[in-house]
């Protein structure tokens, strides 16, 4: 997949727009939508996405990303498109629709555009799939609407799967999501209280931006840079029996015996179920029981 941040033309493109946080299941197939047309009609797929979340440029917030954009360009690229088109959102957000519309046209020809059910564009959010579905025979290209995909009576939508991370329901978020939700970090130096209790764990600094699960532990699955995976259990939060500082952090204990030292190299969590809330323990024996009781948990 090539990623293009600067406007080329590219004509007779097969297109999916939209911001693709996560890449959930409703998002996937919107984009394989795109990619199967693509193939069918003998051209090239794209994705018209942004680099930073529109709204939270707009009110000018802090976002909370299911994924880093690099993890989520990563999950468009294995869904077989050919080019990723990131622009800046600056230069269009004050369009209007019709000259976003016009925009698009000029510089891909689209033969078909691609959107969720909800997606909208242009100034204020005006644009919407009924624009578009309006404009397909000026401009010569087919419209596809992805309707609402839902899971156990629930739209699917990156809103409702940062609420189930945020609040533990890790099951729910991945079934949604279609994967597991993962953290990629490097790891860091630690505070070395694991050690001290038979339960070391490879310390990652959490990505800036991406959504903060429920602080507590977690049974995890630890791939290492050169794609090993392995049972873990891991904890996110502030843990209070060893730090009154109340800073972040996630920490993970490898299971199956694993003894290397992977400091500095980029550690993948992937979060399958929430066991537990974080709790401060009176001592080190206490925190050290209850790890115990947590790895017998997933075993």
């Amino acid at each position: 997949m090539e990623i293009l941040r600067e406007i080329k033309q590219i004509p007779n493109l097969s297109i999916a727009s939209g911001f693709f946080d996560g890449v959930h299941i409703a998002h996937q197939k919107v984009i394989k939508g795109a990619v199967d047309y693509a193939k069918n009609n003998n051209t090239k797929s794209a994705v018209i996405t942004f680099q930073n979340q529109p709204l939270c440029s707009l009110k000018h917030i802090e976002p909370s990303y299911i994924s880093t954009r690099a993890d989520s360009y990563d999950l468009i690229e294995k869904l077989g498109v050919d080019y990723l088109i990131e622009l800046d959102f600056d230069k269009v957000y004050d369009l209007a629709p019709l000259d976003y519309l016009k925009y698009i046209v000029k510089n891909f020809s689209p033969c078909a555009i691609f959107t969720g059910f909800n997606h909208h564009f242009g100034y204020k959010r005006q644009g919407n799939p009924e624009f578009l579905k309006q404009y397909q025979n000026s401009f010569n290209y087919k419209y596809f609407d992805i309707p609402a995909q839902k899971l156990n009576g629930k739209i699917v939508s990156s809103t409702t799967i940062r609420n189930f991370i945020k609040n533990g329901d890790i099951e729910s978020a991945n079934s949604m999501l279609g994967r597991e939700f993962f953290v990629k970090g490097t790891v860091v130096s630690g505070n070395q209280i694991g050690r001290t209790i038979n339960f070391q764990t490879a310390n990652i600094s959490y990505p800036k931006n991406l959504v903060f699960p429920l602080n507590g532990a977690y049974q995890v699955i630890a791939q290492l840079q050169d794609g090993r995976e392995f049972k873990a259990i891991a904890n996110f939060g502030t843990k209070p029996t060893v730090s009154d500082k109340n800073i972040k952090t996630l920490e993970t204990h490898i299971l199956q015996g694993f003894n290397q030292d992977i400091y500095a190299e980029e550690l993948e969590i992937k979060f399958l179920k929430f066991l537990r809330p974080e709790q401060k323990f009176n001592s080190l024996d206490e925190l050290k029981n209850q790890i115990k009781k947590d790895i017998a948990s997933i075993n």
